[in-house]
């Protein structure tokens, strides 16, 4: 029976980059609850590398938290694929981190260089209240998307795809607003804490096509109703929300979304 030696080569393959142990100081808001006091504490954090995701540094983090008997990081996170919008904070000043179109997740600590200060702070408006030190409430959108994200469909077999025509540029548009992953960037960029670019996303990818056609006019008007209510501020199109919005949501949709607006005012 022929035996298979080692791989000699195989520590060759991997770049003596990944080998060096980073160094960085977190700076990390500490809240333990909404009506508490929160503040900043600093973390001198070793044996990061430069490939870890910024998530996995903070998971890096808080074990060494765990051997100290101290209480761990609380942040928000799901898919961790940029998809579900869950991980969101502050870092260094900007919403999701250095990078445009990236969420927190799809971060990593290449972006960094050894011996920074990363601070790092949950999104920060009075719609999202704080949980616990990163994380936030953002039930608020839920309660949005209630008033009209959905649309009216016949019961029994699901339609023939194909069976209504839509054109291209319509869908793609559609598309491109139903991109919005819900994330909050927008509102805690936004000076205002508006939240009138995922409204308009919302209420414009079902407006947009003809399924959402019998509740267009009640649906843009429930949603911005929602909206209001939820204290969220008026968009003054300062355009910070586009720049920091990881799906590329355009400012157009909210002028699309005022201008459906009034006309619904007009014909309701």
């Amino acid at each position: 029976m022929k035996v298979l030696k080692k791989d000699k080569s195989y520590p060759k393959t991997f770049s003596s980059k990944n080998k060096i142990s980073m160094k960085v100081t977190f700076k990390i808001w500490r809240q333990e609850n909404h009506d508490s006091t929160g503040a900043l504490r600093t973390y001198e954090t070793e044996g990061l590398s430069e490939e870890m995701s910024f998530l996995e540094a903070l998971d890096h983090l808080n074990e060494t938290l765990v051997l100290k008997n101290e209480k761990v990081i609380a942040f928000d996170h799901d898919c961790r694929e940029g998809i579900c919008g869950q991980c969101g904070v502050f870092i260094n000043g900007r919403a999701h981190g250095p990078h445009d179109n990236t969420t927190t997740c799809q971060l990593h600590m290449r972006s960094f260089k050894e011996g920074d200060t990363i601070v790092v702070e949950p999104f920060r408006a009075g719609a999202f209240p704080v949980v616990k030190d990163l994380v936030v409430d953002r039930s608020a959108f839920d309660r949005i998307i209630e008033q009209g994200g959905y649309i009216t469909a016949k019961t029994g077999t699901a339609a023939e795809a194909n069976a209504i025509l839509v054109p291209k540029d319509i869908s793609d548009s559609a598309m491109d607003a139903a991109a919005c992953i819900g994330c909050g960037a927008c509102v805690a960029t936004c000076k205002n804490a508006s939240a009138a670019l995922f409204t308009s996303a919302k209420i414009n990818h079902l407006n947009k096509l003809p399924q959402g056609k019998p509740e267009e006019h009640r649906r843009t008007l429930d949603m911005i109703f929602q909206m209001d209510l939820e204290q969220f501020g008026s968009c003054t199109f300062t355009g910070a929300c586009e720049v920091e919005c990881p799906a590329e949501i355009s400012i157009s949709n909210i002028a699309e979304m005022n201008a459906r607006y009034f006309k619904a005012k007009l014909l309701s």
